[in-house]
């Protein structure tokens, strides 16, 4: 009797032998805007703290000229390169989720292809093959981890995010099955990341962290190293001991149908959790239903997870800002651009106005909501009512995804640069540069 299929092994088999053919499909679209998103946000957080702290690190430490870093013309090798990219793309918060994963998938897996398509001199094409194999392995592992593993404390964006990064990695380096299988199993005893760090620099760098990660182990493979295969789902392994719950269901059809092309881009420079209120109250807004003023009271009803979250009830900070229903409510019927990064500053919180309209806010827990949903309703001096429900989930036309990846770029990074890079990207004639 022949021995169980490992996890390790089936998602080798995935990162490995999946034929090119099939990675052109529908998700391979958005693969394309998720690299303009992550790029974009990078750049536009390259002189954030984190960011700055991890690049001076790594231009410290010197090394091999091989991969490009966000915010310098230096090279340095490519994991160190991945560890300072990743942390940058998460260093604003404003880069994509998906929310099967309970992450951010691409803040991990760009900068492992972009670092090491460098060092390899891989072309496009396989550069754009290893992102959609890492992003679908990560979003694949998340999934089956599960709820219950986020819950309890764990960041799935470093977590799932490594496994994700391994597989990436040793598609573009050209590992065998065996060697794969080797880098998974060995990045279970990498992958890590508490919550307990958010609202810190630790969760950014738990991006760059995975990124890093996911190099690291798929060149020790690559040279020999060997680990135990059963290192996700046997005894004392990584689902037993990091309370994954085992969903097998989520690698149902992988390989053949990719879960990625499910992934949301943001669109406000706040917590993801705030979104889907934000896109309902911009319906009211745009329908004449929220006049500052005029408003006697507005409320919104979401899911319980966000409570913990994004429900700070009355933010000082412009940090606290992007975590709060209330205030990021009170910005948008103002006019405030919540897409702006520099519209959540301390002093804006301490507005007079913003606070007198944040106080008419009232936000409730509605489980019968999906985490993608919101409802809203704003209640006028009249007693009429405005009602708006948005679900995230509810499937957004490319050309409108696309135009809003377009705006939103151009926001961060200038007109000129963002129709650079969105040419380069759409192309896949050339790498993509940092």
């Amino acid at each position: 009797m022949s021995e169980p299929t490992t996890l390790a092994a089936r998602l080798a088999r995935f990162a490995i032998s999946t034929p090119q053919e099939n990675l052109q499909c529908p998700s391979r679209e958005i693969v394309h805007l998720s690299m303009i998103d992550f790029i974009a946000v990078a750049r536009a957080g390259a002189d954030e703290p984190v960011a700055r702290i991890a690049r001076e690190m790594v231009l410290a430490e010197e090394g091999r000229a091989d991969s490009s870093l966000v915010g310098s013309d230096v090279r340095v090798p490519a994991r160190a390169a991945a560890l300072a990219n990743g942390a940058a793309g998460h260093a604003l918060d404003y880069d994509d989720t998906h929310f099967a994963y309970v992450g951010h998938p691409s803040t991990v897996i760009m900068p492992v292809v972009l670092a090491l398509a460098q060092k390899t001199g891989a072309t496009p094409s396989a550069l754009y093959d290893a992102a959609l194999i890492g992003l679908e392995g990560a979003s694949r592992v998340g999934a089956w981890l599960g709820r219950t593993h986020y819950q309890i404390g764990f960041h799935s964006t470093a977590s799932a995010g490594s496994f994700g990064a391994a597989m990436a990695a040793s598609r573009l380096l050209g590992l065998s099955e065996a060697q794969t299988i080797h880098a998974l199993s060995l990045v279970a005893s990498r992958a890590s990341g508490l919550k307990s760090q958010f609202g810190t620099m630790g969760k950014p760098y738990h991006a760059g962290m995975a990124a890093s990660n996911g190099i690291e182990v798929a060149l020790l493979a690559q040279a020999g190293f060997i680990s135990r295969p059963s290192a996700l789902d046997g005894e004392q392994g990584f689902a037993e001991t990091h309370a994954g719950e085992c969903n097998n269901a989520a690698f149902e059809g992988m390989g053949e149908v990719f879960i990625f092309g499910d992934v949301q881009h943001k669109f406000h420079a706040c917590c993801h959790g705030l979104h889907a209120c934000l896109e309902a109250l911009g319906r009211i807004i745009a329908e004449g239903g929220a006049v500052s003023g005029q408003i006697e009271m507005m409320s919104v009803s979401t899911n319980s997870r966000f409570m913990r979250v994004c429900n700070i009830a009355s933010p000082t900070t412009g940090l606290e800002a992007k975590f709060s229903f209330r205030l990021v409510m009170a910005l948008a019927v103002l006019g405030y651009d919540t897409a702006a990064l520099d519209t959540y500053t301390d002093a804006i919180c301490s507005a007079p106005p913003v606070v007198a309209l944040r106080d008419m806010v009232v936000v409730s827990i509605d489980d019968t909501l999906a985490e993608t949903e919101s409802v809203v309703t704003v209640t006028d001096k009249s007693g009429v009512q405005k009602t708006a429900r948005y679900d995230l989930s509810d499937p957004l036309p490319l050309a409108e995804k696309q135009a809003r990846i377009a705006a939103k770029s151009a926001s961060l990074i200038s007109d000129g640069a963002a129709q650079q890079l969105w040419d380069n990207v759409m192309a896949e004639q050339t790498l993509p540069i940092l």
